[in-house]
């Protein structure tokens, strides 16, 4: 029997054992990131639901990132998977392929972990089809582990993002869920009235993913976000009538996005402050990052 989803309100209400109950598994074999969120109760989104689980990580420190990518199964290898990763898994045919492919994804599965120290995490939903996968895997085979860190910290907030969705309902209803295998909002250039961001690693060539950032608006906080492996966020910032004028800073924690860095670079905070007037549009704010410089604009 599927459970019914949840609203943030009743979960709100939860108790904490009864509240990791409902969201122990969203993180892999990890309740714990549940049992400290609770504290951040009441949220006003799932995005701040989510925004608040990926903080519990965050804050426990590099230690606890790599110890939660190293509790993911390997793709295809069947093991101790949780109901989730085995539905999500099934979902792109990995556990119907054939010798040659099943082969394919073996191997490269163990060159990965022999390379990173952890196994290969890509939020499978997202992907057409194991093909794809295993393009992503082999091209990612390229960046430094301490980008891949970052990359797969990055999917597996991805995949805790798709999970929410499926146990609570959104305040906005249902049908405003992320589909998956559909393009995030953040990357549609049809939004109007929405503010996003891309950011890039320009020493490596390559977007930054797993960076954290807050948004406030006239001084106010509204939200945390964290960038996914395109270096995007899932979904816009702001969007619709939410997103409206005033003054707007974006505060990035690049110390943080650094920890794993043996040079960190100079800057440990980045702030972007602009001015919203009017009808907003689609305001885009790319930063191009480098350790000792950086750069952004209005892009589109």
């Amino acid at each position: 029997m599927i459970p019914r989803r949840i609203s943030l309100a009743e979960l709100s209400d939860l108790d904490a054992p009864a509240f990791s109950a409902r969201l122990g598994n969203v993180f892999e074999h990890s309740a714990w990131i549940a049992d400290h969120a609770w504290a951040s109760r009441p949220f006003g989104s799932v995005e701040d639901l989510h925004a608040a689980m990926v903080r519990v990580v965050r804050d426990a420190g590099p230690d606890a990132v790599l110890a939660l990518l190293r509790l993911h199964p390997e793709l295809g290898a069947g093991g101790r998977l949780s109901a989730a990763s085995a539905a999500e898994q099934g979902g792109v045919g990995l556990g119907a392929l054939d010798r040659l492919e099943a082969d394919a994804l073996e191997t490269a599965n163990r060159r990965y972990r022999d390379r990173f120290g952890f196994p290969f995490i890509i939020a499978v939903r997202g992907q057409r089809d194991a093909s794809a996968i295993l393009a992503a895997m082999h091209r990612r085979l390229e960046n430094t582990r301490e980008a891949e860190v970052g990359t797969a910290f990055a999917e597996v907030a991805r995949i805790a993002r798709f999970r929410l969705e499926d146990i609570v309902t959104s305040p906005d209803g249902p049908d405003h869920r992320h589909t998956a295998g559909a393009p995030a909002a953040a990357h549609d250039t049809a939004v109007r009235d929405a503010l996003t961001v891309h950011v890039l690693d320009l020493a490596n060539g390559r977007p930054v993913a797993g960076l954290g950032l807050e948004l406030s608006r006239d001084g106010q906080t509204l939200s945390s976000h964290i960038t996914n492996a395109d270096g995007r966020c899932d979904q816009p910032l702001l969007s619709g009538e939410a997103f409206r004028p005033g003054s707007y800073a974006i505060d990035f924690d690049v110390e943080a996005w650094r920890a794993a860095d043996p040079d960190p670079g100079f800057y440990d905070r980045i702030t972007i402050r602009f001015r919203v007037r009017g009808t907003p549009g689609h305001v885009h704010v790319p930063l191009l990052l480098s350790p000792f410089g950086y750069s952004t604009y209005r892009g589109s």
